[in-house]
């Protein structure tokens, strides 16, 4: 019988608070001693407490206290930071448990000595920052999951070269599997305990391509983050079963001239958007703005196959070579995409602005439109530079100038807010049908660009607003303020470099904005720009409403593409729902789920990038592969106490410039200053610091660039010696002012 001076919720809370592993409906009723009259009130608290966020399954489908970790678990070390500690995170929960750094000095050498991507049996302390790891046992391969391999021809049968770069160990392939495989097959295999003239063997798992055939970059990064492509034939056969829903209480919007700009390669249109001058008096120089959304939920209804998937999936993917999409293209790039003159089923918000940007009212309803134009980024923006094309000319005046006059207004108001501006670059890649590369260019960055984004931001804002309003449930889109920790290494790192920021002021946007105009123009400011990037905390999915820093905004929600993410599409049966807009909105046991499926949608979201980011890397080493040997000028972009990170000018290829290959000096890791400092000279390779390099290994197979500098380091003051000698080498160990040191080793 629960205590009587505590409530249901405390006494659930109480008992899961001491039950390391967590305990299933079962168990949890039994210690708290729940009578038969007393279920359905114990049902309630469970729902209450998931609902809020207080409790969660685990693995094993067992409560526990939300973000709780048990005391012994197994992780994976998936990360260095940039002191050189391995970071790790628990294998069944992924990029949304809390942060797990290895133990100072723990299992450095030995048996149970790990690295990135080893898996260990640990017991976790908790600390102010989340968990210090400290193994018990390094588990062995054969323990770990499967893993991807390329199929070479060896010595009396089949080897495996394993191409993850957390794992180079060599196998065999078992005999019974060796009529199954050719010369070059991509394939996940699984370690087993024996061995064969003195190597692991291993088993097949899966065969998933070969590394001759076009495209082979992206089935191995969707392969080593655990991506499949395709579609079970229940969603293919709901996609295509799936018809327009027509007018039937839906608003008419066929002759509101919304308009689609995006991407020149873009298979898709989500979004649409019109603007026009407000005729309301009490307005004057206001706009009324229109953003449409394709209407996905009406196709797919929660706990449908295509729901099943689509939340399985979280996000589609965009690869060089290829989509892989949430929905099924019968849905994707048909129904749920927004063609010039046809008509389909829209979520739009109707957004009145003053003259000087700011929200008076909005107003989401459920209609029938027809796209009026399909343009690109380049083509809007080049009308409104005044270099029209045929299609543009009639449209330039009725339809984008008055969108580009209501962004104008949008922008005072987004000035006066003052959202982060860190400037970065990306790169796109055009890959041939071969899979050969046909160029690597830095994105543009045009006003068009930036016109659909303002839009989108407020559309977001609008959604999560009038969910508020309503108070109903919903997921959304926070960005946390910077931790403290992160912000004390930018103001060391700031000081080395002559710039000011105070510790204990609480960091903006706009302070941040302010340094990152200080630096613009200089050649500090890339390298400025970098530290500011890595001080932030990542955007996540949550329940929780704690804001967007980097967008400073106090609410915000995605609602924006539920084509291409899961989280978009719970927003809009969430509206659906609040607003009155049909039967197929959010349902209850949605509700109660938003807060799993917030951290799921964040894991994959993460694999998503990792993914884009991995078959960009694929690609790129392929390409300069044939280029070995050949130099390079690039820039610093990191730096740890193994060597030097670098970006290259030309292609934005990321590599390695390995510590043995900086000279015969020993070099100490200068945390605070982002640097490798000669112990004797003084001299130093920085973050930002702009070199020259050759390019020695080029691997297709894993993504790896490995460079050697060419470049001196930049002249410093010759440090004070302290009678000590040589600092050892081993294993790295944090503490203010602590650096690590280096000698350079023979290949």
């Amino acid at each position: 019988m629960p205590n009587p001076k505590f409530t249901l919720n405390q006494s659930i809370l109480g008992a899961l608070e001491t039950a390391s592993n967590g305990l299933d409906r079962r168990q949890l009723s039994r210690v708290l001693k729940i009578r038969p009259t007393q279920k359905s009130e114990f049902k309630a608290a469970l729902v209450a407490l998931l609902s809020a966020g207080k409790i969660e399954k685990n693995h094993r489908r067992r409560y526990q206290v939300a973000g709780k970790l048990p005391p012994v678990t197994v992780v994976e070390f998936h990360q260095l930071d940039e002191d050189g500690e391995l970071l790790a995170r628990p294998r069944d929960k992924g990029d949304t448990a809390p942060n797990i750094r290895l133990a100072p000095g723990n299992a450095a050498s030995g048996p149970n000595s790990v690295g990135i991507g080893d898996v260990a049996l640990v017991r976790l302390e908790p600390v102010d920052e989340g968990y210090v790891a400290r193994i018990i046992r390094k588990l062995d391969s054969s323990e770990q999951g499967p893993m991807l391999g390329l199929i070479a021809k060896g010595q009396g049968g089949w080897r495996i070269e394993s191409i993850s770069r957390k794992n180079k160990s060599a196998f065999v392939l078992r005999r019974e599997d060796g009529n199954l495989v050719s010369a070059g097959d991509l394939i996940r295999f699984q370690p087993n305990p024996g061995r064969r003239d003195g190597v692991r063997q291993a088993k097949l798992v899966e065969q998933i391509g070969s590394i001759h055939q076009p495209k082979a970059a992206s089935l191995l990064a969707l392969a080593e983050n655990g991506i499949k492509e395709g579609f079970t034939p229940e969603e293919e056969a709901q996609a295509s079963s799936a018809t327009e829903p027509g007018l039937s209480a839906r608003e008419d919007l066929r002759k509101l001239p919304l308009i689609t700009i995006d991407p020149d390669d873009a298979r898709d249109f989500d979004d649409a958007v019109h603007a026009h001058a407000d005729t309301d008096p009490t307005n004057p120089g206001g706009w009324v703005v229109w953003v449409a959304i394709a209407d996905v939920a009406a196709f797919v209804p929660p706990g449908s196959p295509l729901d099943v998937g689509a939340q399985r999936r979280g996000n589609s993917i965009y690869l060089p070579d290829r989509v892989v999409p949430m929905l099924p293209e019968a849905l994707s790039a048909d129904l749920c995409s927004l063609r010039p003159d046809e008509d389909r089923a829209c979520l739009a918000v109707r957004m009145v602005l003053d003259a000087s940007g700011h929200m008076r009212s909005h107003k989401f309803t459920r209609g029938l439109m027809r796209s009026h134009a399909r343009l690109t980024y380049e083509q809007a923006q080049s009308a409104i530079d005044g270099k029209p094309d045929d299609q543009t000319r009639a449209l330039l005046e009725p339809y984008l100038q008055p969108l580009w006059a209501a962004w104008a207004a949008l922008q005072t108001a987004r000035d006066k807010r003052e959202p982060l501006e860190i400037e970065t670059t990306e790169r796109r890649i055009r890959i041939g049908d071969q899979g050969e590369i046909l160029s690597i260019t830095a994105k543009q960055r045009l006003d068009a660009h930036r016109l659909i984004e303002a839009y989108m931001v407020q559309a977001n804002v609008c959604a999560a607003e009038t969910l508020e309003q309503k108070q109903q449930p919903l997921i959304y889109r926070v960005h946390e303020v910077p931790e403290q920790a992160k912000i004390h290494g930018l103001a060391e790192f700031l000081r080395s470099i002559g710039l000011k920021w105070a510790k204990g002021e609480r960091p903006t946007p706009s302070r941040f904005n302010q340094l990152l105009r200080k630096v613009a123009g200089t050649d500090m400011m890339q390298m400025v720009n970098q530290i500011v990037l890595r001080s932030q905390m990542r955007a996540i999915y949550d329940t929780r409403n704690i804001g967007h820093f980097g967008l400073a905004l106090d609410r915000y929600a995605h609602f924006t593409s539920p084509i291409r993410r899961y989280a978009d599409l719970t927003v809009h049966r969430a509206l659906i729902k609040a607003c009155g807009l049909g039967k197929d909105g959010a349902t209850d046991q949605e509700q109660v789920a938003l807060k799993g499926i917030a951290e799921q949608i964040t894991a994959t979201e993460r694999a998503a990038m990792a993914a884009e980011r991995d078959a960009m890397s694929r690609y790129v080493a392929a390409h300069l592969s044939e280029q070995v040997q050949a130099s390079f000028t690039a820039r610093i972009s990191g730096v740890t106490r193994f060597g030097l990170f670098l970006t290259l000018d030309e292609t934005g290829a990321d590599g390695l410039v390995p510590v043995r290959s900086l000279g015969d000096e020993y070099f100490h890791h200068d945390e605070h200053a982002h640097a490798l400092i000669g112990r004797d000279s003084g001299a130093r390779f920085r973050l930002g610091m702009a070199v020259k390099v050759r390019l020695l290994e080029a691997n297709p197979a894993t993504g790896g660039l490995i460079f050697e500098m060419l470049s001196r380091p930049e002249p410093g003051s010759k440090p004070k010696r302290s009678g000590g000698g040589h600092k050892q080498h081993g294993p790295s160990h944090r503490g203010k002012g602590r650096s690590k040191s280096f000698k350079r080793r023979k290949r």
